[in-house]
């Protein structure tokens, strides 16, 4: 079997209620501000890793946080996840950039971010 590799867990996406106060914590958590700092995502990038705040779990419904596995080739990764069990959740899409995101369910129902920058 030929799998293509990842570059490891580099974004965490949290779903949170209150953005005001979810960003107060995490800037003291990471000893940062923000990036990115918007009423619909707030981001923050700390060694090497960014964490991101969607309120309301965004238009994708998240309930828990998503960590998001950077891929090079994220239809290559789609067809090898999905082949050994897994199901799509929300298709590969450009989310900016050309960044192109994707999640799937493992068969416990964990979800599993994908990740690819252009």
């Amino acid at each position: 079997m030929t799998a293509s590799s990842t570059e490891g867990i580099k974004t965490v996406l949290h779903p949170v209620s209150d953005l005001a106060r979810a960003k107060a914590v995490y800037a003291a958590l990471l000893g940062a501000s923000p990036q990115t700092d918007g009423p619909y995502y707030v981001g923050f990038d700390v060694a090497g890793q960014h964490i991101g705040l969607v309120p309301g779990g965004g238009p994708q419904g998240m309930t828990s946080p998503v960590a998001y596995w950077h891929v090079s080739d994220i239809e290559a990764k789609l067809a090898e996840v999905t082949a050994a069990g897994a199901a799509v959740n929300e298709p590969a899409h450009d989310v900016g950039g050309g960044r192109l995101v994707a999640t799937v369910t493992d068969p416990d129902g964990n979800v599993l971010g994908l990740l690819q920058d252009s």
